[in-house]
């Protein structure tokens, strides 16, 4: 079993052409320290939990996705625009690569839902999702249309740079992510600027959707880690076995 690569804030340039590309911006992140055992049913067979600090973890991820193309297109109107909120695992593949694994993500656009799902097995579920932005402060709020699941989220973003941080590192300098598709294990690969992350601060939070995710409890306590960021553009590469 290959060690885990090492985590660096500046990703790799992709191995051949963008296959998509999103606008990820007015991004919060929450995230606890959870056991590795609860982590691990969720993973795509070949993924083992990623721990940092002795634990591994589990984000709550709120942002506007937006400047959607794909396969070189212009920007997708509408179907490429929409809040979304995520819930997102870390994961550790055999040959050492590290790697996002979702949950679950919500976002308002059907058609989006759909295509996600079926061309990356992408678990998108339907929701009324929004975000609302007032100075320093953002609201992101989602309920699904068939099935339970909910989140509203408030948090405060604060004028102090987070730099040389190994924990923010861990949870969000990833280049990848993991997915099952026809039975295998893929790693679909991303690439974009360094993080410009902030501290910020969880004013409230009403989520069931940690609850869902198989992580009871988790919603009922602090964060350990609160981050904030403008956003950043991401370029996806072709994905790989």
């Amino acid at each position: 079993m290959t060690s885990p690569e090492p985590i660096s804030r500046v990703a790799p340039e992709l191995a051949g052409r963008t296959v998509a590309s999103q606008r990820w911006s007015a991004l919060t992140f929450l995230h606890w320290r959870v056991d590795s055992a609860d982590v691990a049913p969720l993973l795509p067979s070949g993924v083992r939990p990623d721990e940092h600090d002795g634990s591994s973890w589990v984000g709550l991820i709120g942002f506007h996705l937006g400047s959607a193309t794909l396969a070189g297109s212009p920007p997708v109107p509408y179907l490429g625009d929409f809040a979304e909120i995520n819930v997102r695992l870390y994961g550790v593949d055999e040959s050492g690569r590290r790697g996002v694994v979702f949950v679950s993500l919500e976002a308002s656009r059907l058609i989006s839902v759909l295509a996600a799902r079926a061309v990356f097995s992408i678990p998108y579920f339907w929701a009324s999702t929004a975000l609302d932005r007032d100075g320093a402060r953002v609201e992101y709020r989602s309920r699904r249309h068939w099935g339970p699941g909910h989140t509203r989220i408030v948090a405060t973003a604060l004028e102090e740079p987070v730099v040389g941080d190994a924990t923010a590192e861990f949870l969000t300098a990833r280049w990848g992510l993991f997915t099952r598709r026809f039975g295998r294990t893929i790693y679909l690969p991303n690439t974009h600027e360094p993080w410009d992350l902030q501290r910020a601060e969880l004013n409230e939070l009403d989520d069931t959707l940690l609850e869902v995710a198989g992580f009871a409890g988790v919603a009922s306590r602090m964060p350990d880690s609160v981050l904030y960021s403008p956003g950043v553009t991401t370029r996806f590469g072709r994905p790989l076995k």
